[in-house]
């Protein structure tokens, strides 16, 4: 098992990934710098394993499967992960990992947007996208993450081996937020300084395609998550609209004895029960939701021991 290990995905950064992997090892010396080449075709993998980086590979396509990948593969007591395109310095390096060795932090989030993000990003669409994003998920999920979207992070392995990773591409960040969220783990920001990508490097991530997937990540995520509140809020509208068309029904009822429109009678019906049926929905899934919570803080258990187990081991293994 690594002390710390600093994992970098990567997709054609041939430009920028020998500038990272030393910075990163310059910052973390007892660090073991991994860079996971996903298909690139710019020779990334060779510059990153000259710089001193150990390369390993994913060849399904999407920083979702490359986190998959590297998250089952490498053990360490504290993991920092970071994009290859030299967006973010390594000058942040010790604090986010020492919150995770010693403050028994699970997450700590590199803080862009406090800092030097909407001077240095050049793309108006991502800045306004990161707002919603993060009043999004803040909002939805009563948390104070100061930057959803960002690729510097640092986790503790007991994160890192209890996650499901469930996105293939760049909303697996998003992903990462509410999972840490739900399962009431810790979280810490930690404030970085950002910088856009150099001359002649490209952003992977489209605007409005991916922009689009993180939304709707973020929908199924709190249906996921909360389907209480998800499927309440569904049973609530139907409820509101169902008692507003029926209201002048009933009046005119209540004035002639007659009820002259039966179709919106017979609709507001179908809507009153379908708002029932949202709503029991919603306690049922809700109920299957606390038991997977119970489940899972058995399997952060187990994490935990073999985390303690696997550090005896190479404790012992020293000694001896």
């Amino acid at each position: 098992m690594d002390k710390i290990a600093v994992l970098i995905p990567c997709y054609n950064e041939s430009q920028t990934i020998e500038k990272v992997v030393k910075d990163w090892k310059k910052a973390l010396p007892e660090a073991v710098v991994y860079v996971y080449d996903n298909n690139s075709v710019d020779g990334t993998a060779d510059i990153a394993r000259q710089a001193g980086a150990v390369v390993r590979y994913e060849y399904q396509q999407g920083k979702g499967n490359v986190i998959r990948r590297m998250f089952r593969e490498i053990d360490a007591e504290a993991y920092i992960m970071v994009d290859g395109d030299d967006t973010y310095p390594a000058d942040c390096a010790r604090e986010m990992v020492n919150l995770v060795l010693y403050n028994q932090v699970d997450m700590v989030v590199g803080d862009r947007l406090s800092t030097t993000y909407f001077d240095e990003n050049k793309r108006r669409f991502h800045n306004f996208g990161n707002y919603m994003v993060r009043w999004s998920i803040n909002t939805l999920f009563r948390a104070k993450i100061k930057d959803i979207m960002s690729g510097c992070r640092a986790f503790s392995y007991e994160f890192v081996k209890t996650f499901p990773v469930l996105s293939e591409g760049f909303e697996i960040e998003t992903e990462m937020s509410i999972h840490v969220l739900d399962k009431n783990m810790r979280v810490e920001n930690v404030e970085i300084e950002y910088r856009d990508r150099p001359e002649g490097s490209e952003s992977k991530l489209n605007t409005i395609s991916d922009g689009l997937k993180v939304i709707m990540t973020i929908i199924k995520l709190y249906c996921l998550y909360r389907p209480g509140y998800f499927f309440g809020i569904v049973a609530l509208i139907l409820a509101l609209l169902s008692a507003v068309f029926f209201i002048p029904v009933l009046l005119t009822y209540f004035k002639t004895g007659l009820v002259p429109n039966f179709p919106t009678l017979i609709v507001c019906g179908f809507t009153a029960v379908s708002s029932l049926l949202f709503f029991f929905t919603g306690i049922q899934l809700q109920n299957m939701v606390k038991k997977n919570k119970q489940e899972f803080e058995i399997e952060r258990i187990k994490a935990n021991y073999r985390f303690r187990d696997s550090v005896s081991k190479q404790e012992k293994n020293k000694n001896e």
